[in-house]
């Protein structure tokens, strides 16, 4: 529960004007981001028991395994990624050394065929699979006592909606999703405008036709897949028969958190910026329950959120010390500070 019982307030993102541009806003942080830490990886087998998946861990400290069956207790955060990322997106960066300045342990729980791991089974990615969001926690669980989540994206999604799916069953502590697309059909109306169809759709697309084609698949879906070039298309053609939907329709209704979220009975943050050009529709106050918290800002794009500190001299790099006038701290730092809000005690280095 929250330490207070006034509302959430956060540091406001106000970037100057030259750089609310949502696109700019969506593209440049991966070139602002740190160098990734060195993880510890720990891979397990998937929901299904088909694909191995990775789990990268930053540690606060060596976890002590032979503690006679007690669980560590420094929280754990936990990030569930978007689509086609990784423990080596931009904010998994970012997020890994502001959640480990707090004391806190962090991990990537990678999704199917993510992290540089090939899927085995079936199945592939699937933005509405809470069953695998809850596999990966019952996992964590198992060594952790305090854990507390963080999704992006279509992982943001599917966090969101296990949220609200689960209810008082949910195995994290509390979450914050960032950049959700909560309502998948009008995300996918989005992505159909010009300008998000020419500038994203083959950087997202392309990888996961490359990772359909390697895998064991007929030859009329190797044929229907390579005519595809929107994202609409290939969940209609692959994504949701291979995961039981009827259509790419039945797969967006299904799958989106949106009508879950007033069933969320853990602390929740929502962090959407109005200008995002990916997620469509976003959550209303009356979608919402009283355990959830939204956050709407007015730029920021898809997981931008990048500063340009023009007044305050430059920020440090966490991850080698170098300054620089830019940075994509926001996010992270506004994901800490609800979680000390609602009562996670940090331990700060």
């Amino acid at each position: 529960m929250p330490t207070s019982t006034k509302s959430f307030s956060p540091k406001p993102f106000k970037p100057p004007f030259w750089l609310t541009n949502p696109h700019l806003q969506s593209i440049l942080p991966k070139f602002f981001a740190p160098k990734a830490p060195t993880y510890r990886r720990v891979v397990e087998k998937d929901s299904l028991d088909e694909s191995d998946i990775a789990y990268d861990f930053y540690d606060a400290h060596p976890v002590d395994e032979s503690k006679n069956g007690a669980l560590e207790q420094t929280p754990l955060i936990v990030l569930f990624h978007g689509m086609e990322g990784s423990s080596d997106s931009h904010y998994a960066r970012a997020l890994a050394y502001q959640m480990h300045a707090q004391g806190w342990h962090f991990v990537v729980a990678h999704f199917r065929s993510c992290g540089g791991i090939p899927a085995n089974g079936r199945v592939f990615y699937n933005a509405g699979d809470t069953d695998e969001v809850h596999h990966a926690l019952q996992n964590l669980k198992q060594q952790y006592a305090n854990i507390y989540a963080v999704g992006v994206s279509l992982g943001g999604n599917a966090l969101a909606k296990y949220m609200g799916e689960y209810g008082n069953e949910a195995l994290c502590q509390g979450a914050t999703v960032i950049s959700a697309p909560v309502d998948m059909s009008s995300a996918a109306l989005s992505m159909h405008s010009f300008l998000s169809h020419r500038i994203y759709t083959p950087y997202l697309l392309n990888p996961i036709i490359k990772k359909a084609l390697a895998n064991d698949i007929t030859q009329e879906e190797i044929d229907s897949i390579k005519a595809v070039n929107r994202i609409s298309d290939f969940d209609d053609i692959f994504t949701a028969p291979r995961h039981g939907y009827r259509s790419n329709n039945h797969y967006y209704q299904a799958s989106s958190a949106l009508p879950y979220l007033i069933k969320v009975t853990k602390p929740l943050l929502l962090i959407s910026a109005k200008d995002d050009p990916f997620i469509g529709f976003t959550a209303t106050p009356n979608d919402v329950s009283d355990s959830v918290t939204l956050l709407d800002t007015e730029h920021g794009g898809h997981i931008g959120y990048l500063r340009y500190r023009s007044d305050k001299g430059q920020a440090k790099n966490n991850a080698n010390g170098k300054s620089s006038k830019f940075d994509i701290n926001w996010i992270p730092e506004t994901v800490s500070a609800y979680f000390n809000w609602i009562g996670v005690e940090s331990r700060k280095r």
